[in-house]
């Protein structure tokens, strides 16, 4: 399972290696310009880590990264130009968790991305909760050491909840995440049955508990 990486950049050239780089290193990237096309994605996709220039047309990255950091929570790498101490130590107190300065290497870059996910603990191949755990690279399950077989939708919805293990997720946000693979066919009835469904496979070590009137969580 790929890590997939925001990129906050206006300059071409920069966009252009980081994104050859990345690839390479099999990171999944998205690539935006601006502020606000930014929050935009924000809303509309997952991300494991973003990366996020300070000087933005329409905006700046401080502003930007406070907003990750309160509604997203994800890890941010700032990469600028801006060299002084002071814009250092404000990057800092927003909550990034590296701030490298313009010119850089890629390859000091790739090596900081991974230190960050590591730290996040978001490169693990596994996930395990109780008696259940999941292969994120042959997409298994297994329930006290048995596999057990999901389809892709409940698969995505398991998998989602143990990654935001302790967070309650919406069900409108569970909908959203699970969109791309059955189009229309998934509302908010159809989830209910997808939710029992995962239940039922889990059996015993059934994890998922219900938040009333909001979603799921599990602990």
């Amino acid at each position: 399972m790929k890590n997939r990486l925001l990129l906050v950049e206006d300059n071409e050239i920069i966009i252009k290696g980081l994104k050859y780089t990345l690839e390479q290193e099999n990171f999944e990237i998205d690539i935006v310009k601006s502020e606000e096309d930014a929050e935009d994605l924000l809303d509309k996709k997952e991300f494991d880590l973003v990366i996020l220039d300070i000087m933005l047309p329409d905006g700046n990255g401080f502003d930007l990264c406070k907003y990750i950091k309160k509604e997203k929570e994800y890890p941010v790498i700032f990469l600028t130009a801006k060299d002084e101490e002071r814009d250092v130590v404000l990057g800092f107190d927003l909550g990034a968790d590296d701030y490298i300065i313009k010119p850089f290497r890629n390859r000091e870059l790739v090596s900081r991305i991974q230190n960050v996910l590591r730290r996040y603990g978001k490169d693990k191949k596994e996930l395990i909760c109780k008696n259940i755990k999941v292969n994120l690279d042959t997409k298994t399950v297994f329930v006290n050491d048995k596999e057990v077989i999901f389809t892709a939708l409940e698969y995505k919805i398991l998998v989602l909840l143990l990654q935001n293990k302790g967070k309650t997720i919406t069900r409108e946000k569970i909908l959203d995440k699970i969109w791309d693979i059955a189009g229309n066919i998934v509302n908010d009835n159809t989830l209910t049955v997808y939710i029992k469904r995962v239940r039922a496979k889990l059996g015993s070590e059934d994890i998922i508990k219900t938040v009333k009137g909001i979603g799921y969580r599990v602990e």
